[in-house]
């Protein structure tokens, strides 16, 4: 066997055993036992099975016709499983019902026929390319078919939810969800590009798949994506304590006062400061400190742009709008005016 041969043969079997952990990950000691976990952890199994069955047929001699057969059918599972996969991780109150499992039909079908297949009719039968080509082109279909219909799932989500409007979790479940379907869509056509021109080696597709896989495993830590799911759109406590937040933090002018703090405010509101914090962080877009000082900024810059108030000192100015320290209050104020409130004074502009 040549050098490269057992190059690309480590290089694709490392990439199905990461696959394959990754997915027992998942499933069995995840902590978060949700159902769009245990979805992705199936997919990830279904693939590495898939994939297994191109690096034996590519490299082994004499691999069993039933086992090509099998290892093709497993598409026709990660289809329906990507979907589901989608919906779970778009929709709160997603679950699988009876007539979901009506979409493994083609595959409890095929698969069924797959077990009489035999060597000698394999090799020797008339039917054996006709039957074959058919059931590779239903099967290429089939997935794409059903990458295209959760493409559609995904789209029809983020359409939901306007951009401006979303959440971190929310944009984060977009962006894990937009890799995995082009991940996906990349494997499936670089095998059929091997079918439509064998220029295209067909040792490519586990190659694609170990590169993908070990791609969206650091994505998936990354982006957090294992420990969210379709939660994130509900509308749940932290849409409402924002809306508490925000009437007494800016309603009240409570940012006005210098001894605020997350501590103080989650007593007030009798939420934990884990709460405050995510409620701020998902739908106030930036962290509680910023929170805080912004409104702050827009105060002084009211007072900095006012001649009449002219005669105020920039640190009289500081305190007033709740700033402990002139230095605290010029960095906050750069911060988010890019200048420094004697420049911002000088140039009398009101925001």
């Amino acid at each position: 066997m040549k050098v490269l041969d057992v190059a690309l043969i480590l290089i694709s079997s490392a990439g199905l055993l990461h696959g394959m952990l990754f997915a027992l990950y998942l499933i069995f000691f995840k902590k978060k036992k949700s159902l769009s976990n245990q979805l992705l952890g199936l997919i990830l199994i279904f693939m590495a099975f898939r994939i297994g069955k191109s690096v034996l047929l590519n490299f082994g001699e004499g691999l069993e016709p039933i086992f090509i057969f099998i290892g093709l059918t497993f598409l026709l599972l990660i289809g329906p499983l990507l979907r589901w996969y989608v919906l779970s991780m778009t929709n709160a109150e997603f679950k699988l019902h009876k007539m979901h499992f009506l979409e493994l039909a083609p595959f409890a079908l095929i698969f069924g026929a797959s077990l009489f297949v035999t060597r000698r009719w394999y090799e020797n039968s008339e039917w054996t390319v006709v039957v074959f080509a058919s059931g590779l082109i239903f099967i290429y279909l089939h997935l794409a078919f059903y990458i295209g219909l959760a493409w559609r799932e995904f789209r029809l989500a983020m359409k939901r939810y306007s951009r401006e409007e979303q959440t971190k979790s929310q944009k984060a479940v977009f962006r894990w969800l937009f890799l995995v379907l082009i991940g996906f869509a990349l494997i499936w056509g670089t095998y059929v590009l091997n079918i439509l021109d064998e220029a295209v080696p067909y040792v490519v597709g586990p190659i694609v798949y170990s590169g993908v896989i070990y791609f969206l495993t650091y994505k998936a830590f990354q982006l957090r994506a294992t420990d969210l799911d379709g939660k994130v759109f509900k509308e749940n406590s932290t849409n409402h304590l924002f809306e508490a937040i925000t009437k007494m933090v800016v309603g009240e002018r409570l940012y006005l006062e210098s001894d605020l703090s997350l501590t103080k405010l989650s007593e007030m509101l009798g939420k934990s400061t884990q709460q405050i914090s995510l409620a701020v962080n998902e739908h106030g877009k930036r962290n509680f400190n910023d929170y805080i000082n912004f409104y702050r900024i827009q105060d002084s810059k009211k007072m900095l742009g006012n001649i009449e108030k002219d005669k105020y000192t920039i640190s009289s100015i500081a305190f007033d709008v709740g700033f402990s320290s002139l230095s605290s209050f010029n960095s906050a104020f750069k911060k988010f005016e890019g200048t420094t409130p004697s420049s911002f004074r000088k140039k009398g502009t009101v925001a």
